[in-house]
């Protein structure tokens, strides 16, 4: 075996908490305005009077609503739902309904989803909706290139239509988007058939997660969404549109970081990725597409921008009431986990990631860097173990493991000197690269607390808390990935010329996490 094998191998909209009306301010709002933008502050005051008329309340988070205005309320929406409002205001007729499921947790509302109308086939166009009724950047905004500024230098997409919508909702139903932003509130930002995003789990409930590499990309996505939190004010006062349409909502004033997460996650929920769009429009809220569509992974069918529109076309044949899903990507199950709060154990892109890296204190660290360089691999090297595919992945990572057990000076002149750079593996060393891998398998998978069989064992039952439901289902995915890679590493082990030697020492061993 060679060293050259290197080169070949809660609500997120409740209306009842933090919806105001459009004419309520606070006065030290007003005041913070003023000196914080003096500069914009009378060339629009003259606007500003004309449509906001200013009143006192006693809170900024709720707006008590007359009984009067709640049965109204339950009258708009027994009439009109969201499908009906979409065709009022240009909606062409479609082949879809909107049907209703019961949500797993009963304290809920159910789900709504998408369905088919009449039965379909394979290429049929089953809705057309117009760019009027589809929120992206240009459209909040106002102008692509300061969408663009902005997303680049400051917030991500999801983050300015998060603060849209939250503006919007504040309008009531003075809001053009009410009936959307008013499904959005029911859906919770769920998927189809799963739980909210772990991004809105508590402690208690992110330790279902323990022994997951996902527990801790939930921790760090969360603190970047804090980090956008805290540059909403500056990219309020850049974007002209939005001062304009909102001048005396500062966001961090107008909404705490909590309610900005909902909407946030909310958000990563349903958004869907255009293409061949100009980066404004890349990220689209269109409201019958997700949650209301199912994500699946084997599904070929996209959302797609036609001229003036956003269109679906189907991949397979559907009957009439079935439930309508798209294709979400080729996403890894911790990213549908933390996107969209569920698993597809069927996922035939789901991966891990092991990390490797040459050891800084070797001797000859420069020289490794090089040859790892030479060979399109860096001095920390990230491995993607894709599912189905774990012995591959053990094959690939062997050569990088390899040339950091090189010690002999002699051999790594050969190795750094050499076109296609060789050096014999003895046996014992071959011993111990696989025994240094079987090992770190072992001990990932005794870092989860509960064993592949438990897990299972636990699925099986059918009073299951949600959230622990869809982390099991998590975690048994990633136990199956681990298992199958111990499995390959033990296979090569056995597969030796002589495995009554015992693996020679290696000082400067490259990491492995």
């Amino acid at each position: 075996m060679e060293v050259a094998y290197i080169q070949q191998t809660k609500c997120i909209f409740d209306f009842n908490q933090t919806r105001l009306s459009s004419h309520h301010r606070h006065v030290s709002v007003l005041s913070r305005v003023s000196i914080s933008n003096s500069r914009n502050y009378n060339a629009r005051s003259s606007f500003r009077l004309r449509n906001r008329n200013i009143c006192s309340a006693s809170s900024s988070e709720t707006l008590v609503a007359s009984k009067k205005d709640k049965e109204s309320d339950k009258v708009t929406q027994e009439e009109e739902d969201l499908k009906s409002w979409m065709h009022k205001n240009g909606l062409p007729p479609c082949k879809v309904v909107l049907k209703e499921r019961q949500a797993y947790d009963s304290r809920h509302p159910s789900i709504h989803y998408v369905a088919a109308s009449e039965d379909l086939q394979a290429g049929d166009i089953v809705f057309s909706v117009p760019n009027s009724l589809v929120v992206t950047l240009e459209k909040v905004l106002g102008n692509e290139t300061i969408a663009e500024l902005l997303t680049t230098n400051k917030l991500s997409e999801l983050a300015c239509l998060a603060l849209y919508l939250m503006y919007e909702k504040k309008q009531g139903k003075e809001s053009f988007w009410y009936p959307y932003i008013k499904e959005l509130d029911r859906q919770r930002g769920r998927g189809q058939l799963s739980v909210e995003s772990p991004l809105l789990w508590s402690e208690s409930e992110l330790n279902y997660l323990t022994g997951s590499p996902v527990k801790a990309e939930v921790i760090e996505r969360a603190d970047g969404i804090r980090k956008e939190y805290n540059e909403l004010d500056t990219v309020w006062f850049m974007a002209g549109s939005l001062f304009q349409q909102y001048p005396f909502d500062i966001p961090t004033e107008a909404f705490s970081f909590e309610i900005f997460k909902q909407a946030f996650v909310a958000v990563q929920s349903c958004v869907v990725h255009l293409q061949n769009v100009s980066l404004a429009r890349r990220f689209a809220l269109v409201p019958l597409g997700p949650p209301l569509l199912a994500y699946k992974s084997n599904c070929r069918a996209m959302l797609t921008a036609v001229d003036g529109a956003v269109q679906l076309v189907v991949d397979r044949p559907y009957i009439a009431g079935q439930s309508i899903a798209v294709w979400c990507g080729p996403q890894p199950n911790s990213k549908l986990l933390i996107n969209y709060g569920f698993v597809d154990e069927d996922n035939s892109y789901d991966r891990l990631v092991v990390e490797a890296a040459l050891n800084t204190e070797d001797p000859q660290y420069q020289d490794k860097r090089l040859v790892a360089q030479r060979n399109g691999k860096l001095t920390i090297q990230t491995f993607q173990v894709k599912v189905g595919k774990e012995r591959e992945t053990v094959l690939d990572m062997l050569p990088y493991m390899r040339l950091g057990y090189v010690s002999d000076p002699l051999e790594m002149g050969s190795v750094i000197s050499s076109q296609g750079p060789v050096c014999p593996v003895s046996p014992c060393m071959e011993h111990a690269v696989l025994d240094q891998l079987a090992t770190y398998f072992r001990e990932r998978l005794e870092g989860y607390p509960t064993t592949l069989s438990e897990d299972e064992a636990l699925l099986a039952e059918c009073d299951i808390d949600p959230k622990k439901r869809v982390a099991t289902k998590l975690l048994v995915c990633e136990k199956k990935i681990l298992n199958k890679c111990l499995e390959a590493t033990i296979g090569l082990i056995n597969e030796l010329p002589d495995l009554s030697l015992s693996p020679c020492p290696a000082p400067y061993a490259p990491l492995l996490r």
